[in-house]
C-alpha cells in the first residue's frame, strides 16, 4: 500500500494514504499515514496527520453504519485540519475541510439516519501539483 520512491520529495507513506482513500480503501489510508504520524506526532505536521487519519478513520465508521461515531471523528478531523493553511503539504486544505463539512451535514440533516457512502460519490482527495 505504499508506493516506492517519493514523488516531489513527498514521504511514500503519505503518497500511500490518498491512494488508498481514493480507492475507497479508507482502514488502509489509516494504517499507511499511521506510520508518519508516530514519528512526528509532537512535530509540525502531527495534528495534519492526525487529522487525516480521523478522517479515514470517519469513513470506515460509514462504512460499518456507525454514523454517530463518524460525526465525532469527522469533527475531530476538522478541529485538526483547520489549524493549518490552505495550502499544506501538497493538499488543499479548505476542499477537506468542505467535505468533512458536508459530510457532518448530510449526517446530521437526517438526524444519523442516511450514510453519504450509500447515495454520494466515494470522496476523492486530490494532491497539489506543482509546475
Amino acid at each position: 500500500m505504499v508506493p516506492s520512491g517519493t514523488a516531489g520529495g513527498l514521504d511514500p507513506h503519505y503518497l500511500g494514504y490518498f491512494d488508498c482513500f481514493n480507492r475507497g480503501l479508507f482502514y488502509e489510508a489509516h494504517d499507511v499515514l499511521e506510520q508518519l504520524w508516530l514519528k512526528d506526532r509532537q512535530g509540525p505536521n502531527g495534528a495534519f496527520y492526525k487529522g487525516l487519519i480521523q478522517l479515514a478513520g470517519a469513513f470506515v465508521h460509514l462504512r460499518k453504519e456507525r454514523l454517530r461515531p463518524a460525526a465525532a471523528l469527522f469533527k475531530l478531523a476538522q478541529a485538526n485540519l483547520a489549524l493549518y493553511p490552505a495550502a499544506h503539504e501538497h493538499l488543499a486544505v479548505p476542499p477537506v475541510l468542505a467535505l468533512i463539512q458536508h459530510s457532518l451535514a448530510h449526517l446530521e440533516r437526517s438526524d444519523f439516519s442516511a450514510n453519504p457512502l450509500n447515495t454520494e460519490a466515494r470522496p476523492v482527495l486530490r494532491l497539489i501539483v506543482e509546475g
